[in-house]
């Protein structure tokens, strides 16, 4: 029988237990943040049986003007082929932050229309706490896989969209940045970027839907996307770059609301393109 992932948020003890089934695929999806200037760790782990998925190298479109765009459906199907996902595969994806980019991962894989993908909540610093199985990289044969994308467009938006979105009262954009960026009252981590943000958008950090280092409970997240959007209108999540806008895009989904988008280019796109409207 085929293991399967009915909810898109896994602990770290059903991932134990399921560590060496049939098909399962884990990936460590770990990128650095973004005011994090460091790029080497001599003291990397990885859970046991990982693969790495490179969002920043393999995972992105480098030709494209602004940071972590996502690839065409044919290039992310090679891609995830190269690292050995198959059609069968069932995968969990974590970071080495805990939640960070693991669930950037998690909402590629849903615009590619692959639904037998979680996102293991806690990461691996909770997986150390509990002295599971880890190991030090290292390069492994991989047999190529079969797997087959099938594209979502509605999964995913763009800025000519943002911009009919603006004045459309069914449509609620929530930006994921801290508060400070939202208003301006800090600095943008990069330098070319003007603070703000889209106008008519709200606030919702993503950290008000963590709670050390965990998602919150799925009744607290229900509870959290309930009162900003009780008339249930279409939600488009925007950040930095594009990878926290998925962090909130994975915890609508747990509370049940799963008519979202992601926009891609998020505030890096936006702040840095001179006609678009800002608000502080």
């Amino acid at each position: 029988m085929t293991l399967e992932i009915t909810k898109p948020i896994i602990s770290i003890d059903w991932l134990n237990n399921h560590l060496n089934d049939e098909n399962l695929i884990i990936l460590d999806c770990t990128i650095p943040k973004v005011t994090n200037k460091s790029t080497i760790n001599v003291d990397k782990e990885q859970i046991k049986g990982a693969i790495f998925f490179d969002i920043k190298n393999s995972f992105s479109d480098k030709k494209a003007p602004f940071p972590n765009t996502i690839l065409s459906s044919k290039g992310f199907e090679d891609k995830a082929r190269e690292i050995g996902i198959n059609k069968e595969s069932i995968i969990v994806c974590y970071d080495d932050l805990g939640i960070y980019s693991s669930p950037r991962v998690w909402w590629m894989f849903q615009l590619m229309g692959f639904k037998n993908v979680a996102v293991l909540n806690g990461g691996l610093p909770k997986w150390k706490e509990n002295n599971y199985p880890t190991e030090k990289p290292e390069k492994k044969p991989i047999k190529k896989g079969n797997f087959k994308a099938a594209y979502q467009p509605k999964k995913i938006t763009f800025t000519k969209e943002i911009l009919s979105a603006i004045n459309n009262d069914k449509i609620l954009i929530a930006d994921a940045r801290s508060k400070g960026r939202f208003y301006a009252t800090e600095p943008e981590p990069r330098n070319d970027i003007k603070g703000g943000h889209i106008p008519n958008s709200i606030s919702l950090p993503f950290s008000s839907v963590l709670e050390n280092g965990l998602f919150k409970s799925d009744d607290q997240l229900k509870i959290i996307f309930d009162e900003i959007n009780p008339e249930k209108k279409e939600f488009i999540f925007s950040c930095g770059s594009g990878i926290t806008a998925s962090i909130l895009a994975l915890a609508a989904n747990v509370s049940g609301n799963n008519n979202y988008a992601v926009y891609d280019g998020s505030w890096t796109e936006w702040g840095t393109t001179k006609s678009l409207p800002i608000e502080r």
